[in-house]
């Protein structure tokens, strides 16, 4: 129903990401992009593939998707950020895009909160499905403190990455400001469901969806579909 390909004002920086597929508002002229980033081992059309892209067009809202997936290199060496920027969100803003949300599951959790760490002022909402927020030892910190909010990155073994993203996540939620909004959505069985109850306990409880599941498509396409019913982009968009 929608053609994934490369945006064609998105120039050379696209060549920065291993994919990135752009899937336009049926029959509207958009006014939110909402980039998708996927876990480590996910390509970019597995969103279409498993109805996430479909979700959103169904309901008629007016979102340009753009499903992009970094080189899992640019998270190893810390050019994930200024990859996004260049490739997917810098074309957006020059092509009159004002409303920014980024989705990222697993791996693109992390993506999309490092992304947002950089440049909150771009972007309106976060959605993170099962995020990686950190390795087993980053966790076990967070749970040891008593929660993200007691955390510090004083003596922590968790990466530079993870601590940027921590702290971030830190300051923005103390200090309650409205945007970058964050909802963040996980199965009771995932992996890594130890580090999203610690980071639900600091959420608004209607900005949480927890369901049955584990770190797979069915419970990230599920949650989704569950997500979208509450309306993250507004009425007004």
């Amino acid at each position: 129903m929608w053609r994934g390909a490369e945006h064609p004002e998105s120039g050379n920086a696209m060549k920065e990401l291993v994919d990135c597929r752009y899937y336009e508002a049926p029959g509207r002229q958009a006014r939110v992009l909402l980039v998708m980033l996927p876990g480590a081992g996910i390509a970019a059309d597995e969103f279409a593939e498993h109805g996430m892209v479909a979700s959103v067009h169904e309901l008629g809202l007016p979102v340009d998707i753009a499903a992009a997936h970094p080189d899992l290199g640019l998270y190893l060496d810390g050019g994930v950020t200024a990859a996004l920027h260049r490739a997917v969100v810098e074309p957006a803003l020059a092509r009159g895009f004002s409303r920014i949300w980024l989705l990222g599951i697993s791996l693109g959790g992390m993506g999309a909160l490092l992304y947002a760490s950089a440049y909150p002022d771009h972007v309106e909402g976060i959605v993170l499905l099962a995020p990686f927020l950190g390795t087993k030892g980053t966790t076990a910190e967070l749970v040891r403190a008593g929660g993200l909010s007691a955390w510090s990155p004083a003596g922590s073994i968790a990466t530079e990455p993870e601590q940027r993203l921590l702290l971030w996540l830190q300051g923005h939620l103390a200090r309650r400001i409205e945007a970058p909004v964050l909802y963040l959505g996980y199965g009771q069985e995932d992996r890594f469901a130890d580090a999203h109850r610690t980071l639900a306990t600091e959420l608004p409880a209607d900005r949480v969806l927890v369901t049955p599941g584990g770190h797979d498509w069915p419970t990230w396409a599920k949650l989704w579909r569950q997500l979208l019913a509450r309306a993250p982009f507004r009425v007004d968009v």
